[in-house]
């Protein structure tokens, strides 16, 4: 693309981004269509239906097939409670949490056992392989919020601690789908704490298809650390869209 028709679409996606930030463009208006904008802003339909294809990247727009493009409705902003507390009710934290906010937690898994790469080895402090023979099991999330995907999440726990126990496979057995504290505890494995690191980047091409995201949307990212005693005895990377979450972090003190 040439640079005039650069700064051109990139006017043309600026006017009609600040005509919906500002709220003159609400949910389910409808965007001039690429002819109109040929006229208005006298550019090339290229020109024009970049602009339009830089908003629906933007996630601001939808465009429908032989109707037009419209103002996407801005999602409500949720909180994802990152709580530290025993005295929590048993069972799943994320069913809990959906629940307390009037909705419906649900979840896809995909469990197996692996031979963890270098940077899980390290979180888990785990010795170097001698061979190629499984070490943890991993887990693959995909949460869902009334039917809707609204978090991913995969998980590593070392074999040499739930090899042979009833909580080797986390949504299957008496402790299916509970927390990691409340599994781990069923074996004698009393957790910590919990630390995790909070960052943000653009989603991943597969990542934002997961969420029903548009591509290269911003993603919240935390990485998950569960110490018991001198051992970290789980692992995860958990993923959700910044535009439906903030998250709040909540620690009970025992004085």
């Amino acid at each position: 693309m040439e640079q005039d028709d650069r700064r051109a679409y990139m006017r043309i996606a600026d006017d009609l981004r600040t005509r919906i930030t500002s709220g003159e463009l609400t949910e389910g208006d409808k965007l001039p269509s690429i002819p109109d904008l040929r006229r208005i802003y006298g550019v090339a339909s290229n020109t024009a239906s970049s602009a339009i294809r830089a908003l629906v990247n933007e996630g601001l727009v939808v465009s429908r097939s032989g109707s037009g493009t419209y103002v996407r409705a801005r999602p409500e902003l949720r909180r994802l409670v990152r709580c530290w507390d025993r005295s929590r009710r048993a069972g799943s934290p994320f069913a809990a949490e959906m629940e307390a906010q009037g909705r419906r937690g649900s979840w896809d898994y995909d469990s197996r056992t692996v031979l963890a790469p270098p940077a899980i080895r390290e979180r888990l402090g785990l010795d170097e392989p001698v061979d190629d023979r499984p070490d943890v099991l991993r887990t693959d999330y995909v949460f869902r919020a009334d039917g809707e995907p609204v978090m991913l999440s995969t998980s590593w726990e070392p074999l040499d601690i739930t090899r042979g126990t009833s909580i080797v496979m986390p949504e299957e057995g008496p402790q299916a789908g509970r927390g990691v504290v409340e599994r781990m505890l069923a074996i004698g494995v009393r957790i910590d704490g919990t630390d995790e690191i909070v960052g943000a980047r653009l989603g991943a091409v597969e990542e934002c298809a997961k969420l029903g995201l548009a591509p290269g949307s911003v993603v919240l990212t935390l990485k998950r650390f569960y110490p018991a005693g001198d051992r970290v005895v789980e692992t995860a990377e958990i993923i959700v869209p910044a535009e439906l979450f903030e998250l709040v972090y909540s620690w009970r003190i025992d004085t």
